[in-house]
């Protein structure tokens, strides 16, 4: 039994990159979405549906590329793949103060 929140799933491979690229895993990462202040917006990402969220995870500001969780037919639960992560620019940072990304 979950409590509604997504789990999020992501490739080792894929997360192993992102560690040794950006120092960020996304395990760290997928705590963004726990931040009652972060901003998504859709991603223009041409082959399948991405989105962007930008939050706090302590006292760091990271941008999270990720699809939106959808329900496992399995299990019910809904579920949703971290696809990068990295430290926000100060762009995103920007926008995230303004509430908008």
């Amino acid at each position: 039994m979950t409590d509604g929140a997504p789990f999020w799933i992501w490739d080792p491979a894929k997360n192993a990159a992102n560690r040794h690229i950006h120092g960020l895993s996304f395990e760290t990462a997928a705590l963004v979405f726990d931040d009652p202040l972060a901003v998504t917006i859709e991603d223009p990402y041409p082959y399948e549906q991405r989105w962007r969220t930008v939050g706090m995870v302590g006292t760091v500001l990271l941008m999270v590329v990720h699809t939106w969780p959808e329900r496992d037919v399995d299990t019910g639960n809904e579920v949703g793949r971290v696809i990068s992560a990295r430290k926000a620019t100060s762009r995103e940072r920007n926008a995230y103060e303004e509430g908008a990304c």
